[in-house]
């Protein structure tokens, strides 16, 4: 067989250039954050309400939550609707409160997330088989990115930062719907420290070395260590007050804390009751702002059409769970069901990983770089109403971070809603 003409090679050779280049534009599609189109959340108006009493007491679990199918059956809601749902209250730190009325725009140009039917029964429990979690005991680990964008609520619950000084966490862990709880009133976030070197000699992060301290670095060291024992700054036992080497060495292991006072709490209409009939659940979600920015890398929200849809549809998160106290807990699973504002998943957990920041990794648009983003708010353990007709399931819930709820989380922390159009 003779040569074969350039003129017959060189069309092949394009055509299967052209659709090994879109296929693997399609294969990178798969990998990469969608850009989306967000409507704008605006403030419309504010009015001062009388202070809160504080008196409501922290929720185990909830339950009445509409699930998938009771879901679908509901009339889509109007524009009136959503915007009494978006409009907010905002707690501030000496104890008063507003409520902010907002108007939506640009809401016919977001694309709607899909929605799956398909349903499971699950016996009650936080916990499937074989327990998951990981302990992120080490602190090289703990207080480096993305584990250290988790923080502490002082009321018992996790959060993510979202900002340089802004904390997204569940309301549930500020409101149960019809008060703030008791713990709110004096609202603290706790950042993990890293590793200090104090002690041993020499120089490095948390310490000066040679046992050197500027003048008032000793009041400001009781009071962090105070706030690290739960206010507790007294020493018990032999030796006035001095501890054995081997008690020492232990409590040096524990993670501590660096406690940062909350200026203000903001949470949707949406979760209070009798509000959104039914659809609390999918508002459980509230924005701290810091009095004072943690010098800690934050992480940026992510807005997806479906998590099973995605490579191995896993999601990721870590929280401080109640059973193993003072240590953070990483955990990553599939996700199992989904709705237009829940994720249904077996995540292992404990009372305590609520207000984790539920994250996955993806490309960012035209480059090769992978980046973490939020895409939900872990809720906790849950019973919902799965077929609308009153029969409970459990399971633990996630709440997704949707066109709409971005814009209206991006406007509380910017406060400016041009900067939130895109996702």
């Amino acid at each position: 067989m003779g040569p074969i003409p350039l003129c017959v090679l060189l069309p092949v050779v394009l055509a299967v250039t052209v659709a090994a280049a879109a296929e693997e534009n399609a294969v990178d599609d798969e990998y990469t954050w969608p850009q989306w189109k967000v409507p704008l959340v605006r403030k419309r108006r504010t009015v001062h309400l009388s202070s809160p009493d504080f008196s409501a007491h922290p929720q185990t679990e909830i339950s009445g939550t509409c699930g998938i199918e009771c879901q679908r059956r509901l009339p889509t809601p109007s524009l009136d609707d959503l915007e009494q749902l978006l409009s907010y209250e905002t707690v501030y730190e000496n104890g008063t409160r507003t409520y902010t009325s907002v108007s939506v725009q640009g809401l016919n140009e977001v694309t709607a997330l899909s929605r799956n039917s398909s349903t499971r029964s699950r016996r009650k429990r936080e916990v499937y088989g074989t327990d998951t979690r990981f302990t992120i005991s080490d602190k090289q680990f703990s207080t480096k990115y993305p584990f250290s964008t988790t923080v502490k609520i002082s009321t018992g619950c996790s959060g993510v930062l979202v900002s340089p000084k802004h904390v997204l966490t569940a309301a549930h862990c500020i409101h149960d719907g019809k008060d703030y709880l008791n713990g709110a009133q004096k609202l603290r976030v706790g950042i993990l420290k890293e590793k200090s070197r104090r002690g041993k000699g020499g120089k490095g992060k948390g310490g000066r070395g040679k046992g050197k301290r500027r003048k008032g670095d000793k009041g400001k060291e009781d009071d962090e260590e105070k706030e690290d024992q739960g206010g507790k700054g007294e020493n018990k036992g032999k030796g006035k007050g001095r501890k054995s080497r081997s008690r020492r060495s232990a409590e040096s292991e524990k993670p501590s804390f660096r406690w940062t006072r909350v200026k203000q709490t903001q949470i949707p209409k949406g979760w209070f009751k009798g509000v959104a009939d039914g659809l609390a659940a999918d508002y459980d979600y509230a924005v701290l702002e810091l009095k004072k920015a943690p010098k800690v890398k934050f992480m940026d929200l992510g807005v997806i059409p479906s998590v099973k849809k995605l490579p191995a549809g896993r999601i990721h998160f870590s929280g401080f769970d109640d059973d193993r106290p003072g240590n953070l807990i990483y955990r990553f699973c599939s996700v199992s069901e989904e709705s237009s504002d829940l994720l249904y998943q077996y995540c292992d957990a404990k009372p305590g990983s609520s207000g984790s920041g539920v994250y996955i990794r993806l490309k960012e648009p035209g480059k090769k770089k992978w980046k973490r983003k939020i895409i939900g708010i872990f809720s906790g353990h849950q019973w919902v109403d799965v077929n609308g007709n009153g029969n409970q399931q459990d399971y633990n819930v996630a709440v997704r971070i949707t066109p709409m709820k971005y814009a209206q989380i991006c406007y509380w922390v910017h406060g400016d809603s041009s900067e939130c159009q895109v996702a």
